[in-house]
């Protein structure tokens, strides 16, 4: 490989106190990419355990280790990773994630190569704390408009996650990296962002591995700032697509969105926050619970003995 053929690809991972479990994994993972012309960020967000010793011993030209003098948030972080990349192409590759060792080449032979487009995907497969398989979704949007991308997702055609994508550097940060409100979903505004203005390439084979933990939203504060966030990346992706599309985006990414947020306020584990979490919910969105009622009895429950529940279903 020669690097005026093939483009610099820039695996950041960003970590902090995963060094007794996860790091390790994600970080062999990037070092076996069969692609040789990679460079390794890995920053440290000031951890309090052996973090430093762990990467050191799996040391490696190609990477480089920071260490915060501080820690800058997690959001901070990602964007110190973007700040550090040399590569035409970024990964943002989380701690206890993992890219399989074809990953970035099966992307860059997928793109021919070319430094121009703004993400590149593939499908995911989604793990347990234990690395048991819970779910596989390949990347089934591939040729498809802008529209018909945002409307796989949610039709469940396609995952979005950090780490199935590859992001174009340069375009990324000309959109100033990973950011939104809350930034519960920063990842997927930079995505929907570069894909909309500067195309994508879809690869549908899995490649990827997203880690899932027991949830941290477990206060109906986190789960309102979710919402928030789904209401604006829902507006800025009704915005990237044509007038003859926006109402249907926008009816079935609400409906997307309301799953999505009644399913993270399902993860609460006081029955009392998890209650408030239903009627933040319901609360931020402003929309009947009839779709998801049956999931939800405490919450139906309660509406049917205030008899608001009839008054709202009657009004749609």
């Amino acid at each position: 490989m020669t690097s005026d053929v093939h483009p610099l690809v820039t695996i950041a991972i960003p970590t902090y106190n995963r060094a007794d479990n996860y790091l390790r994994q994600a970080l062999e993972s990037a070092l076996s990419q069969t692609y040789q012309h990679i460079e390794i960020i890995v920053s440290d967000n000031h951890s309090t355990d052996n973090t430093e010793a762990v990467v050191k011993n799996l040391s490696d030209p190609r990477m480089r280790y920071f260490r915060q003098a501080e820690n800058i948030g997690a959001n901070n972080n990602f964007n110190f990773c973007l700040e550090q990349a040399k590569g035409d192409y970024f990964s943002l590759l989380q701690d206890d994630d993992m890219i399989d060792s074809d990953f970035v080449d099966v992307c860059m032979r997928a793109a021919d190569y070319d430094t121009d487009i703004g993400i590149i995907r593939t499908g995911m497969r989604r793990i347990d704390s234990h690395g048991k398989v819970i779910a596989e979704t390949r990347n089934l949007v591939g040729g498809l408009s802008t529209e018909d991308f945002f409307l796989g997702w949610f039709a469940g055609k396609t995952p979005m996650h950090l780490c199935s994508t590859l992001f174009n550097t340069k375009r990324l940060k000309e959109i100033d990296g990973f950011d939104s409100k809350h930034q519960p979903f920063q990842d997927v505004f930079a995505e929907v962002q570069l894909a909309a203005r500067w195309g994508r390439v879809d690869v549908e084979d899995i490649k990827a591995t997203f880690r899932q933990h027991p949830s941290q939203s477990t206060v109906s504060a986190k789960v309102g700032s979710w919402c928030e966030d789904s209401l604006a990346l829902l507006d800025v992706m009704c915005d990237l697509v044509s007038d003859e599309k926006k109402a249907l985006v926008r009816s079935e990414g609400m409906w997307f969105f309301i799953g999505h947020n009644y399913s993270m306020a399902g993860r609460v584990k006081s029955p009392i926050d998890r209650f408030v979490a239903y009627l933040t919910v319901f609360k931020k969105f402003d929309y009947p619970l009839r779709f998801f009622a049956f999931r939800i009895p405490l919450v139906r429950r309660m509406w049917r003995m205030k008899g608001i529940m009839k008054e709202r279903l009657g009004s749609v």
